[in-house]
């Protein structure tokens, strides 16, 4: 089933912004779903997930600070700034609580919205992202310095980037900036993550740029990975996807799997909320 109507669009004053978001669906589920984008990205990547999802559920999917249609501003990009963005446009639609889904850098990004502003956050699924940079992979950590905006050149990457955004010419400031973003060193205080209180999914390809390891770490401080036959179930989740990328190539990256992502998702989305039984929550 996809969604048929199309989507209602607009941008949104925030922060500073002017943030372009499109609105997808009818919205017959108890939540809507926001949907944050990876990096080089912008919401048209994301349309596979939005067909299903939009065929049961109002989706909203911006794109982030400098990417697609949103202009870039005089401002570092981060983790931090772009979680505050996204719940800047929740509160400007009026959506109330949300289930944030996030991949790759917009992972992370939910992962903060998550942790900064907790009254918007219903549930959250946190797709190939880590809670410190020491959970990437080393080898993508070496390469980050090697990255320049001639290594896109040609690519579908820059192709979008130029076709969509409103100054095309600044395409080697967003690599700037994210190259930046990559190479800040960050770790989220464990107690941060042991906060958030919606239940919370992780998923990781077996072969990602995120490493296995730090994926169950994140789990288990989510408050999942205790024994649920003596305990009983957490409210967090753990998908880790066989012969899966973060990306590249393509056909095995993470976004590629949809026939195991989006029932596993689906399914998440619409387990009963912890007023409605569920045992468990976030260990303290």
């Amino acid at each position: 089933m996809t969604d048929a109507a199309p989507p209602t669009t607009g941008y949104a004053p925030v922060n500073g912004l002017q943030m372009y978001y499109e609105v997808h669906g009818a919205g017959t589920s108890a939540a809507p779903v926001l949907l944050l984008h990876g990096a080089y990205m912008s919401a048209g990547d994301l349309a596979p997930l939005v067909s299903v999802l939009a065929a049961t559920r109002q989706v909203v999917v911006p794109d982030l600070q400098a990417h697609g249609r949103t202009a870039d501003v005089d401002r570092p990009l981060t983790y931090e700034g772009m979680a505050d963005d996204a719940a800047g446009l929740l509160a400007h639609l009026g959506t109330g609580p949300a289930d944030v889904v996030g991949y790759s850098m917009g992972g992370a990004a939910a992962l903060q919205v998550a942790v900064r502003h907790p009254d918007v956050v219903r549930r959250l699924v946190v797709v190939s992202a880590s809670h410190s940079s020491a959970g990437t992979q080393p080898e993508l950590l070496e390469m980050i310095p090697s990255i320049t905006p001639e290594l896109f050149a040609g690519s579908p990457m820059e192709a979008a980037y130029q076709e969509l955004a409103p100054d095309p010419a600044h395409f080697p400031v967003l690599v700037q900036k994210l190259k930046t973003l990559d190479e800040t060193p960050f770790d989220w205080p464990a107690e941060d993550i042991r906060g958030i209180a919606a239940p919370a999914m992780v998923v990781a390809g077996d072969a990602d740029a995120v490493r296995a390891e730090s994926a169950v770490e994140l789990f288990r401080l989510l408050g999942g990975g205790g024994m649920g036959d003596l305990s009983g179930l957490s409210t967090a989740r753990l998908a880790v996807l066989p012969g899966t990328t973060h990306f590249m190539p393509p056909g095995s990256g993470v976004l590629d799997r949809l026939d195991w992502l989006l029932p596993m998702v689906l399914a998440f989305l619409d387990e009963p909320s912890v007023e409605e039984g569920v045992t468990g929550g976030a260990a303290g």
